[in-house]
This record gives C-alpha cells, sequence and structure tokens, in this order.
C-alpha cells in the first residue's frame, strides 16, 4: 500500500506541475488545496529538494518549483525516493536486493516468481508515467 508521504508527495508535485506560469509555489498554498497538514507536507517538500525534483526559493515570492521539466520526471524515480523499492519483496528488487532469509532457492520459490510478474507490471506502469502525465489540468 502507498504510504501517505508518498501520495502526497505526488499530489504535490502534480499541483506544481500544473502551475503554468512556474513561479514557486509555497507549501501553504498546496496544503490548502490538497488538504494535507502542513507540517508534512514540508517534511516531504524537504526530501524531494534533497533529491533534486524541487528547488526552492526564500522570502517575497519565494516557494518550491520544479527543477525539471514535468516529462523528464518519471514517477519511478519518485516512487523510489518517496516510498523507497518498487518491489514487494528484497528478493526481487533491482536496487534493493537482498536474499531472503527464509528461502533456500529463489529459482524454485513460488513468491519470487509471483514477485518478479508483480515488480515487472509495477515498473511498466510507473515507468510510462511522467509528472506531466499524471498533473492533468483540472
Amino acid at each position: 500500500m502507498l504510504s501517505k508521504k508518498t501520495k502526497y508527495g505526488i499530489k504535490a508535485l502534480a499541483y506544481i506541475a500544473r502551475k503554468k506560469d512556474r513561479n514557486p509555489v509555497q507549501a501553504s498554498e498546496i496544503s490548502e488545496s490538497e488538504n494535507i497538514s502542513q507540517k508534512f507536507l514540508e517534511s516531504i517538500m524537504l526530501e524531494l529538494r534533497k533529491s533534486g525534483f524541487l528547488g526552492s526559493k526564500k522570502g517575497k515570492g519565494g516557494g518550491y518549483y520544479l527543477i525539471k521539466e514535468p516529462q523528464e520526471i518519471k514517477m519511478t524515480a519518485v516512487i523510489r525516493v518517496l516510498e523507497g523499492p518498487i518491489a514487494m519483496v528484497p528478493c526481487v528488487s533491482l536496487n534493493y536486493y537482498e536474499k531472503c532469509d527464509d528461502c533456500p532457492d529463489e529459482n524454485t520459490c513460488s513468491v519470487h516468481k509471483l514477485m518478479i510478474q508483480v515488480r515487472d507490471a509495477s515498473l511498466n506502469v510507473l515507468g510510462e508515467n511522467t509528472l506531466e502525465d499524471i498533473a492533468i489540468t483540472q
């Protein structure tokens, strides 16, 4: 299940991407519009800034802005930053692989085979969608 942190992070990025003028957007505006706790949103925005998705400007006219164009931001990258691995079990993760303690042989493990399919389907959907794709103008 997607965490609230990731859900709110995606909603915030989409909100910023919908702004045609590309001026910085204050967290309070996003918080009010998207019904997200401002304090929680600020921590998410900080993480997105540290990860290179957002820039920020202080002072009058300040706020957060996208560093890259929305069409350049893949949802796989956003999910990995906010949520961690896309794979549901560590033994099928492409970026965070770990052998399962309870599995003697991945090649014969039924769970492993199923989770590879789930991972690949998830990667396909997330990899084909960019911030531009999901930031539908309301």
